[in-house]
């Protein structure tokens, strides 16, 4: 599921939601399922918010394709169709071809240079996925 807008000036998952989706895919992400009357009772402890805000959100994320919808009894419960981290991983990958796509090099470039002032781990990863890319085309290359 591909999200049709990125936000540059926004952070976190408020990049790829309205600021109540992203609210409501984290405590989604945090319990596991819940029903919009959980959603709503927790969202509500830091700032009122209506049953019927909450159920619309939640019914435009399911027609999206980011929760799925599960009745028990009388009660609608929802859960991530996506973990948060399969959710980040696709995301960050569209976004990072993306770039390279359409800026080729630039974005390269930048990339690097954002990595220069991140955790020095990053770096270290950077360099398995290079030799990793180098060994798939030299075997490509061979054959």
């Amino acid at each position: 599921m591909k999200i049709n807008k990125y936000k540059m000036n926004e952070e976190g998952l408020n990049r790829f939601f309205g600021t109540l989706e992203a609210k409501i895919m984290d405590f989604i992400w945090t319990s596991g399922e819940a029903s919009i009357k959980e959603v709503q009772e927790k969202l509500s402890q830091e700032n009122p918010i209506s049953f019927n805000a909450v159920m619309t959100v939640m019914n435009r994320l399911g027609e999206k394709g980011h929760l799925q919808k599960e009745t028990k009894g009388r009660l609608s419960y929802f859960k991530a169709v996506l973990t948060k981290e399969q959710f980040l991983s696709e995301q960050t990958k569209s976004v990072a071809y993306g770039l390279v796509e359409d800026f080729g090099g630039l974005a390269v470039a930048h990339f690097v240079d954002a990595i220069e002032n991140a955790d020095p781990s990053l770096l270290k990863q950077l360099e398995e996925k290079i030799n990793e890319v180098k060994k798939r085309n030299e075997n490509e290359s061979k054959d």
